[in-house]
């Protein structure tokens, strides 16, 4: 019997998680999990004052992801239903690692081993990468807010510690499929040709691996 799928999308900020996440999910039917952005209160300080606002940032996404993943669980994971994520909570940990202090990352290490113990995984990854003026292209093109506040300096720390905890991830869980697009080689959301390039890859990896 296939295993369902359960696809988690990760990248750098605005390489074009949701994005693609929103093409799989009308290309082959499967539940679209978006990550609660826009509703965080704490963003607009926070790219103004990293080492003010860091940990309620981060406690404020892990807390919703949570909560996320353990409806997910119980509505579509344990009744076979696919799924297709904008994220992966390893997403946490990066910007945990690099943003929080020495006391402050010890407490949310605590409390993320223990919210994610009995988390749903993805059997799938699809790790999206861009150099960095395309990424700051298309963060200045979808014009949020408090996005405007990101600096070079960070995204060029993001895009290293993203390569490193992908790296991580595989070596640690060589059972699951990663699938890695250069998206500053490939436009998915303004090319056909390179969107469906994408899809026919990730649905031959799956059928590959019998997932679907």
């Amino acid at each position: 019997m296939p295993i369902t799928p359960f696809i988690a999308i990760e990248g750098p900020i605005g390489v074009g998680k949701t994005s693609l996440a929103n093409a799989i999910s009308n290309e082959f039917g499967y539940y679209n999990l978006k990550e609660i952005v826009d509703e965080n209160p704490f963003l607009n300080k926070f790219y103004t004052n990293i080492t003010e606002w860091s940990f309620q940032t981060e406690m404020f996404f892990l807390c919703n992801r949570f909560k996320q993943l353990e409806d997910l669980n119980l509505n579509y994971i344990n009744k076979n239903k696919p799924v297709v994520a904008d994220y992966h909570i390893l997403k946490n940990l990066i910007f945990a690692q690099r943003t929080l202090s020495e006391d402050h990352l010890k407490k949310y290490l605590k409390i993320y081993e223990l919210l994610t113990k009995d988390m749903p995984l993805p059997n799938s990854v699809i790790y999206l990468t861009a150099d960095l003026p395309t990424l700051l292209n298309r963060i200045d093109a979808r014009g949020r807010e408090f996005e405007r506040n990101i600096t070079s300096d960070y995204m060029i720390k993001l895009i290293e510690d993203y390569n490193k905890q992908i790296t991580l991830f595989k070596e640690v869980n060589p059972d699951v499929e990663v699938i890695t697009f250069d998206c500053s080689k490939l436009d998915f959301v303004k090319n056909k040709d390179d969107l469906n390039y994408i899809l026919s890859t990730i649905e031959n990896t799956l059928r590959t691996r019998g997932t679907i």
